[in-house]
């Protein structure tokens, strides 16, 4: 298709500009410390925005429209967990890490536990932060690939390419103010999208309300007690530990805590990044009910092979392209690529802040000096960016991006908070507890995420799991924290017992 020049000029400017933008950071970046933190001197109210388009990424953007629009507002339970996490992090978890003063979010587990635990948690991250990538870099594809029909692959390298760069040069600081920026044009894009599709109806907004209801599309899951369906409670209930475990011990939110000059300063930031984010999301979903409405009232508009099922990660790009006044259009893309440029950026600078100061400072150069740092930092950028462009190459064609990257996530970081936990809630639970806790908890979670695969006919049949896949963290974590507390008790039981015998 032929983008109308005042659309692609609107993308152009948008999106170079912030690639060049971030980029200009590299003067300002000299030190290790002005790359991963910023000099701790950021506003407060960027840091914030920064929290909330990392939140959001395309992920949002594009895949949460599109499980509205093929299901309904199940999904949005998930954003009701947050406001309860953000409120945890600003009581417990921020003046953690501030009296800590460690840029790496997983030094208080090495504190508690251990060089292992340190090892662990940094691994499920980075593996964690791989898995985002690549579903972010494949949702940024999508737009384009309606626009121009460019190949879906191409687009996704060169884009991996782009991102890398300004986060390599940019650094933290670059990030940070990419992020606000491109935050304000996610907002203002899906405003406008919501807005125009609104009023965009053939009888007028209050069709887009009469389908959706006929069709059940504002449900929000069944309330019923399985544990092996997606209901209201296994989705608020896995938002709960997914959003416990970004504000807990996410190195993305944790890093940002220390670039602000004071701790009061962080937890305004922890705060206005997540209550941002419920009423955006809701503009999210509304969008894909929204196209479900609009389209069944011009069932003609549709391609054919859109309305094909598995599908709807689709129709809002070919909404943008064919339904938007133009120079809209371009707006909207450009917000769909700030979206994901925010998330990937912050993965990529965030992982080589782990490399650097959990790996690198304590095995490698323990003597390190800036330009050492500075090199392994620009390195360990480059060879990320180059694996998430291989695993979004590996994910084209998956049928849902927002099931793949939910179900991979909680096989990845299903033991992280789980530890996190025992070493934050119960101080006396030692190194060997909670290793055992962590030995059994993986366990669990690896049966969960391959046993529907593998156990599928006959008698294997009694051996599948019985639960919901989002289910993985939340009891991988339940089995790791209580394994580890339950043998803190035993053995300290044991230990009072032979004391007493002594004594006598």
């Amino acid at each position: 298709m032929n983008l109308p020049l005042i659309d692609l000029i609107v993308f152009f400017i948008i999106t170079v500009g912030n690639v060049l933008f971030g980029a200009s950071f590299y003067f300002k970046n000299k030190t290790s410390s002005q790359f991963t933190s910023g000099g701790g001197a950021l506003p407060s109210w960027v840091v914030g925005m920064s929290i909330f388009a990392t939140f959001v990424s395309s992920i949002s953007f594009l895949a949460l429209p599109g499980k509205a629009y093929m299901s309904d507002w199940n999904a949005l339970v998930f954003s009701f967990a947050i406001p309860i996490a953000a409120i945890l992090a600003v009581k417990f978890f921020v003046p953690l890490y501030r009296n800590l003063g460690s840029i790496s979010a997983y030094n208080y587990l090495e504190v508690r536990f251990g060089t292992w635990a340190r090892i662990y948690a940094s691994i499920c991250y980075i593996l964690t932060q791989l898995m985002r990538t690549g579903a972010i870099l494949l949702l940024l594809a999508l737009p384009l690939n309606a626009l121009f029909g460019w190949n879906i692959k191409t687009i996704i390298i060169v884009t991996g390419i782009a991102v890398t760069a300004y986060s390599m040069l940019g650094g933290i600081q670059a990030v940070v103010w990419t992020d606000a920026i491109q935050g304000i044009i996610l907002v203002v894009g899906a405003i406008a999208c919501a807005a125009i599709l609104t009023f965009s109806m053939p009888e007028g907004p209050s069709q887009v309300f009469e389908i959706a209801a006929a069709n059940n599309k504002f449900s929000l899951g069944s309330f019923g007690a399985s544990v092996s369906e997606s209901t209201f409670w296994v989705v608020l209930i896995y938002g709960l530990f997914i959003n416990l475990q970004n504000y807990g011990i996410d190195q993305n939110f944790v890093q940002r805590y220390m670039t602000t000059s004071t701790e009061k300063k962080a937890k305004s930031s922890a705060m206005f990044g997540a209550l941002l984010y419920l009423p955006v999301s809701l503009i999210f979903f509304y969008i894909g009910t929204a196209l479900y409405s609009y389209y069944t009232a011009q069932p003609d508009l549709l391609p054919a092979e859109l309305k094909v099922a598995g599908t709807g990660d689709k129709v809002f790009p070919h909404f943008i392209v064919n339904g938007m006044p133009r120079g809209i259009t371009g707006l909207l893309i450009a917000a769909i690529f700030a979206a994901g440029m925010s998330t990937v950026s912050t993965s990529i600078n965030s992982t080589a802040t782990i490399i650097l100061s959990d790996y690198y400072q304590r095995y490698f150069e323990k003597n390190t000096n800036d330009k050492s740092e500075m090199k392994v930092l620009y390195i360990s950028s480059i060879v990320f960016g180059a694996l998430g462009v291989i695993i979004s190459l590996s994910l084209v064609g998956v049928e849902s991006v927002l099931d793949a990257w939910w179900s991979l996530a909680s096989i990845f970081s299903g033991g992280m908070l789980g530890l996190f936990l025992l070493a934050f809630l119960s101080k006396k639970v030692n190194n060997m507890d909670a290793a055992i806790g962590v030995i059994i908890g993986v366990l669990v979670i690896v049966w969960m995420s391959l046993s529907p695969l593998y156990f599928t006919e006959g008698n294997l049949l009694a051996f599948k799991s019985p639960f919901h896949s989002n289910l993985t963290i939340v009891i991988g974590t339940l089995v790791i924290f209580l394994t580890g507390f339950i043998l803190m008790k035993l053995s300290s039981g044991k230990r009072k017992h032979n004391s007493k015998q002594k004594q006598s």
